[in-house]
């Protein structure tokens, strides 16, 4: 089987990856056909907990042989881009487009086929064919109903840096979708502006987490009355908890906001394992995108699969920028929130 080589052990960076290897089911494990192939090697920068049970089902249906290793998704960019072409990594499922667009900027990422990078929504994938979009995920004002209405809470993040919301404001600076959320303010209002925003909010006592969950979690517990997440996690721990038994409420930030970011989770192939491109049509298939409807509350990028009941349709959210690949610049990013002291 043509391939590049591959390491014979883990490099020591390696342990940045929470390793998970996942067991072969179904029929492909026993297939004769399939004993000398090795299995998919996955980097995951999404929670296990979340997408784990679609690899499960992935791996049953295909009989594929997957082996998904978990990160947050900037240590394991930056595991990539130290590997580079030795990284045992056949794809990435990344939970942001930057990610992806730093590994298309380095050349580590393979083509896809033309009908495989045109699968999804135009505005939520690759315009060079590098990495396609899997799902979509809106950036909101999560806050406290118990303590505001939706017309109390500002439409723009600039708003957050005034005197009234001083040390009522959350969030994880750390995070993936934070970090591009800064890229994106960069991208459409230059560095200065994202940098006066930034330093702004530590002004103004800004309170920050290690996750969108802790943030939520801060905003239920009444530590902080506005966070700034993804929508869905708002939607998941609805499901968990009952509807009734939630305070958090959402307001999506006025369009073209720098808050007001559409970014997407997406897969991108680095190697040339023959069944990278089986993982990557599961996970733009129908079948995937109705599991992350039902299960994740995200938007799906493909035609025929709805949005989850309650969300504003996805092409009436308007981000601060129009080219995802505008996102690919987070090591700048990162550099910007560690000099405004949010590291």
């Amino acid at each position: 089987m043509p391939r590049r080589s591959r390491p014979t052990t883990w490099p020591f960076a390696l342990a940045l990856l929470a390793a998970s290897a996942l067991s072969a089911c179904g029929s492909g494990a026993d297939d004769p056909a399939n004993a000398d192939e090795e299995p998919l090697v996955v980097y995951v920068g999404r929670d296990e907990e979340l997408v784990g049970p679609l690899l499960d089902m992935f791996e049953e249906e295909s009989g594929v042989e997957l082996e998904a290793r978990y990160a947050d998704t900037p240590d394991a960019l930056a595991l990539l881009l130290e590997e580079g072409e030795a990284t045992p990594a056949d794809v990435f499922l990344s939970q942001d487009a930057g990610a992806l667009g730093a590994l298309s900027r380095a050349g580590m990422l393979r083509a896809l086929p033309e009908e495989l990078a045109g699968a999804v929504l135009p505005e939520y994938t690759s315009q060079d064919g590098s990495w396609v979009g899997v799902t979509g995920r809106a950036r909101v004002f999560a806050y406290d109903s118990r303590d505001l209405g939706e017309d109390e809470v500002p439409a723009t993040v600039a708003e957050l840096t005034e005197d009234e919301w001083s040390g009522r404001v959350g969030f994880p600076p750390g995070n993936a979708s934070f970090q591009a959320f800064v890229t994106g303010f960069r991208a459409a209002e230059g560095d200065d502006a994202a940098r006066a925003w930034l330093e702004g909010m530590v002004a103004n006592d800004v309170q920050t987490f290690e996750s969108n969950g802790d943030t939520l979690e801060a905003i239920e517990n009444g530590i902080i009355d506005i966070g700034l997440i993804n929508h869905y996690y708002v939607y998941q721990l609805a499901s968990e908890l009952g509807e009734d038994n939630v305070v958090t409420e959402l307001r999506f930030p006025e369009a073209g906001d720098p808050g007001a970011l559409v970014n997407v989770t997406g897969a991108g192939i680095l190697s040339d394992h023959p069944d990278a491109e089986k993982l990557v049509e599961f996970l733009v298939s129908e079948k995937a995108q109705q599991f992350f409807v039902d299960e994740t509350s995200e938007y799906p990028l493909v035609d025929g699969v709805a949005a989850p009941e309650g969300l504003p349709a996805l092409t009436s959210l308007e981000g601060p920028v129009e080219d995802l690949a505008e996102l690919e610049d987070l090591e700048a990013t990162q550099v910007l929130i560690e000099e405004a002291g949010l590291s």
